[in-house]
């Protein structure tokens, strides 16, 4: 505690001296491309482009932010989440990534303050070994939970972290992706393809599920929309086929109905 409070009167008096703050490195921007993704798959993209995982926190409404430091341009940024997906990344300062100076900043120092307030600096590299040691530990955590998730195995998160739960549905996420030809389904009946549909007139397509061997077991409407559960014994395919404006706006393989059987 006491090396934090040096720091920040250290930091507060070179500013003062100075009379200007280090700008926020404008990172931000080069991830826009992460907007909507999953949160599984922000995570591996940032950690594929030099960022590690530093904190975790969320509140009431639902949204989980999480920040992450990118040591090699000394670069922090916060990632808001909500319902499995990226909502939006903005620059964050280095205290939100505990990084409290930069090299600058420490350069800067040197010259404003001299020998004593940089063996105050000098003094706090224990601080400093110690949170890498803890960032070392969060990829590991993480990684555990990634290669739990990805290969099925059971959710162990036996110290209870945020690392390794993130990790976990990041692996969860990526054997999904891995697995989107199949449909979860044994046995030697092939399944029949239908997502060529989406888009087309719905009086056409109906026409040709019939053909591809689905009968319609229930419909239904809401408001202008209606909807059609298709079924296939031979594959077991329940699909739900969603028509608006004279088109089949959605069709998907919903898995279960109580009638598709």
């Amino acid at each position: 505690m006491t090396n934090r409070i040096t720091r920040i009167l250290i930091s507060a008096s070179v500013c003062t001296a100075l009379a200007a703050t280090p700008a926020l490195a404008e990172k931000a921007d080069q991830l826009i491309d992460v907007n909507g993704m999953s949160a599984g798959s922000a995570e591996r993209e940032l950690r594929n482009r030099g960022f590690a995982f530093v904190s975790h926190e969320s509140n009431s409404q639902g949204y989980d932010y999480s920040y992450w430091w990118d040591e090699s341009s000394d670069d922090c940024v916060r990632v808001e989440e909500y319902s499995g997906r990226v909502q939006m990344i903005n620059d964050a300062s280095d205290q939100d990534c505990n990084h409290h100076l930069n090299s600058g900043a420490k350069a800067a120092l040197g010259v404003a303050a001299g020998a004593a307030i940089l063996g105050a600096i000098f003094g706090s590299k224990h601080d400093d070994d110690d949170r890498d040691d803890e960032r070392r530990e969060s990829d590991r955590e993480y990684d555990r939970g990634y290669t739990d998730g990805l290969h099925n195995a059971s959710y162990h998160n036996r110290r209870g972290t945020d690392e390794y739960r993130l990790g976990y549905e990041a692996g969860v996420n990526q054997r999904n992706a891995n697995l989107r030809h199949h449909h979860r389904r044994g046995g030697y009946s092939r399944t029949v393809d239908f997502k060529d549909l989406r888009g087309a007139r719905a009086r056409g397509a109906m026409s040709d599920l019939e053909r591809r061997g689905f009968r319609q077991v229930d419909n239904f409407t809401s408001g202008d929309t209606r909807y059609s559960i298709q079924w296939r014994p031979q594959s077991r395919q329940c699909l739900q086929v969603t028509i608006a404006d004279g088109k089949v706006y959605d069709i998907s393989d919903i898995k279960t109905h109580p009638k598709c059987r």
